[in-house]
């Protein structure tokens, strides 16, 4: 059955959609409804909040089928790019804002079966990004900066010309500098353990256990920055991209664990005390 859509100044996609358990009827009933709605208006992709289902739905057509994704979640994403976007929820609002270009994602299908798909085609993993924004109450205005979101926001009002919605939200880069950096210590921290291999003199080996003891507590202190820094922007941004709170904490644990037992092979095999 066609459904009406959600549309701005609605604010039920602000709702956190609930995670499908139950793959029965309902679940399948709701899906229907998505897809009748997506070709009554010729939609490409949809979320179920955009027609006020709270489900973590969504649905991408491809070809003449529509591809379900239920409970998806990102687990890995690479190379950003400036993606030129549209919202059927905000009408003739056009805006530029970070995505990754490529995407591994995990997600059930209508009968609970778990599945993994690497998505390297930049259009679709940008759209599934916008429409997972909403399973977790965002919408792409989020991704702008206040002051221009606000001007956006005036302007479909009435109170002004549409203006170009090209501050965004700097997730990416900033973030990806202390990760990139972390991960060039880390690797530092690796090759120091090739130490015993060579025939180094002790004072060689001395400076190179030096600069393994240094490098692991500047790593940790990386990771403190990484947390207050997504802190800051979850605060400065409504719906922080990538930003989703398990990446962030699978950013610290991965390199805190990989800088521990580094630090750990070292003292075993690289100290020459």
């Amino acid at each position: 059955m066609v459904q009406k859509l959600v549309i701005y100044p609605d604010d039920r996609v602000n709702c956190t959609s609930t995670d499908v358990r139950s793959f029965n009827q309902t679940l399948w009933d709701v899906i229907t409804d998505m897809s009748d709605t997506m070709k009554a208006y010729d939609i490409e992709a949809m979320a179920a909040m955009q027609i006020a289902y709270p489900y973590n739905i969504i649905l991408i057509k491809e070809g003449d089928s529509y591809q379900e994704y239920i409970n998806p979640r990102i687990i890995q994403n690479h190379d950003t790019f400036d993606s030129e976007e549209s919202s059927i929820y905000y009408p003739d609002v056009t805006v530029t804002v970070p995505r990754y270009s490529k995407i591994k994602l995990v997600y059930e299908d209508r009968e609970g079966t778990v599945h993994y798909k690497d998505i390297d085609d930049p259009k679709l993993a940008a759209t599934l990004q916008r429409k997972i924004d909403y399973t977790f109450g965002g919408n792409l205005l989020d991704r702008v900066d206040k002051n221009k979101r606000d001007k956006i926001i005036d302007a479909m009002a009435g109170k002004g010309l549409m203006p170009l919605a090209d501050d965004v939200c700097p997730t990416f880069s900033n973030k990806d500098y202390i990760v990139s950096f972390t991960d060039k210590l880390l690797i530092l921290m690796g090759l120091s353990l090739l130490t015993p291999l060579f025939h180094f003199e002790k004072e060689t080996i001395e400076t190179i256990y030096s600069v393994d003891k240094f490098l692991f507590p500047a790593i940790v202190v990386l990771m403190i920055a990484f947390f207050f820094y997504a802190q800051y922007e979850a605060k400065k941004y409504k719906q922080c991209s990538s930003c989703q709170i398990g990446n962030n904490i699978g950013v610290i644990v991965k390199r805190s664990v990989a800088a521990f037992a580094f630090a750990l092979g070292a003292y075993f095999l690289v100290n020459p005390y």
